[in-house]
């Protein structure tokens, strides 16, 4: 048998790059290694490599920026990212970005080869007799992503737990910034399909036009600008996991073709004249109530009973009580460190505002909160007034009734109304008021920009 294609492995640290190297070695296959971004930059243009294991955290240049320059040279390319535990976050960004998988450290050997295996696609190597070295750690468990020990996320995470070693579908709800991407993540990884890969596809941020290209992949000619064979998010997935972000957000044509392809478990590429089969699990999650979607006719009733088998609600950090100060405390330490400023915790007045706060923006909102403070500020205990100014306007604090009402005659010209002319009316009037801007009147009503696209082409207007 050849052997296998050498890899390229880009790693700043020593003893992790020799203990990589070793394992791969052992289990058979070569390997190219480089300490800076700017040296494996180097090798990858110098060689023909079509799979990268990439460190995120670099000296000289930001690993997704490195990725980003490699797969612009040669779009083929396999890159495994390798992130820490606490910056999962950045693994997320890089499967977005084009990853082929990702590794969070500590990771055991089998995750380690399985993922190059999958990326490399030949026969596994056959392994040659072990040299003695330092063995990994056993991964943390799934759910170790989140953070928090209310009664409310040691139910979500005992439900992931019995979910993620079956087939399951599962179905994802919850508002933006509460870690529905974190969800599916842990459940791919507490799933026997760890080792394979993990394809997350946001279906509100690609172009409808272009949706069913990035699911199901296309052949070379099949339309303009298709300059070459694609194999599509779910064929790209056979053997993990894809994840569909903002599933309710999908185009009715290609509903239709996912609702046939979860039936059959077979993609046919635009183009293709063959269907092929493939072996991928469904999570799938929206910010939206998929029954509502529904019932206005946006989803498709077959598929919604067909993906709504295991459903999963990820609570808002307003319900999730002291949560919100353990995250904080953890955000606090991760970005001081990264910073390289030490800070002495929150002051009380601090903690009892956080504890008090509604959080719209959930999670994401809490972790810019803390971001914010740490570049900001040199170090210390964390006062009131290190807070930045948009905490108070944008997380007004429960029950505070502070607010007046609007007045009476705000709803005077909308009772007696159908409620798709109302919502005409808002969507409208929220545009005009962003000088015409979709993008920023979407941010406005908490949508996502191709959902308010899609409405105004439905009611024949133009932006």
């Amino acid at each position: 048998m050849a052997s296998p294609p050498p890899l390229l492995l880009i790693e700043d640290t020593p003893s992790l790059q020799m203990v990589y190297r070793s394992v791969l070695q052992t289990a058979g296959y070569g390997v190219l290694a480089a300490g800076t971004a700017a040296d494996g930059m180097r090798i990858f243009k110098d060689t023909s490599v079509t799979t990268v294991l990439l460190d995120l955290m670099l000296p000289d240049q930001d690993g997704l920026s490195l990725m980003r320059d490699m797969l612009a040279l040669r779009a083929d390319t396999r890159v495994i990212v390798i992130t820490a535990n606490a910056s999962i976050n950045r693994a997320v960004e890089a499967m977005r970005a084009g990853a082929h998988d990702f590794l969070v450290k500590p990771f055991d050997e089998t995750r380690f080869v399985g993922a190059v295996h999958n990326a490399t696609g030949v026969p596994r190597p056959a392994s040659r007799p072990a040299a003695p070295r330092p063995k990994t750690q056993d991964p943390p468990p799934a759910t170790d992503v989140f953070i928090g020990s209310s009664e409310v996320m040691q139910r979500m995470q005992d439900k992931i737990r019995s979910v993620a070693g079956s087939m399951a579908t599962v179905f994802i709800t919850g508002e933006s910034g509460t870690g529905k991407e974190l969800c599916a993540l842990a459940i791919h990884a507490g799933s026997p399909r760890a080792a394979g890969p993990f394809i997350a596809l946001n279906c509100g941020a690609i172009p409808q036009d272009l949706l069913e290209s990035e699911v199901f992949g296309h052949m070379k000619g099949s339309f303009t600008g298709a300059i070459s064979d694609k194999p599509g998010a779910a064929a790209a997935a056979d053997g993990g996991t894809l994840f569909l972000d903002e599933i309710c957000e999908m185009a009715p044509a290609l509903q239709t073709k996912l609702l046939r392809f979860l039936q059959t478990s077979t993609v046919q590429p635009v183009g293709a004249t063959k269907p092929r089969k493939v072996n991928v699990r469904i999570v799938c999650a929206t910010n939206r109530d998929p029954a509502e979607a529904v019932r206005r006719g946006d989803f498709r009733e077959d598929l919604f009973y067909r993906l709504f088998v295991v459903p999963i609600h990820m609570p808002p950090l307003r319900e999730r009580g002291d949560d919100v100060i353990e995250i904080a405390e953890a955000a606090l330490r991760r970005f001081a460190a990264e910073e390289g400023r030490q800070f002495d915790g929150f002051d009380p007045a601090v903690i009892r505002l956080f504890r008090a706060l509604n959080w719209p923006g959930n999670v994401r909102q809490l972790l810019n909160v803390i971001r914010n403070i740490v570049v900001l500020n040199p170090g210390g205990r964390v006062t009131l007034e290190m807070l930045p100014e948009s905490v108070q306007s944008d997380g007004r604090p429960l029950g505070d009734e502070s607010r007046p009402p609007p007045p009476a005659d705000v709803f005077g010209g909308l009772i007696g109304r159908p409620l798709a002319e109302i919502e005409r009316m808002v969507i409208e009037e929220t545009i005009a008021r962003n000088d015409g801007s979709v993008t920023r009147a979407a941010r406005v009503l908490q949508l996502s920009p191709s959902t308010l696209y899609r409405k105004l082409e439905n009611w024949g207007l133009k932006p």
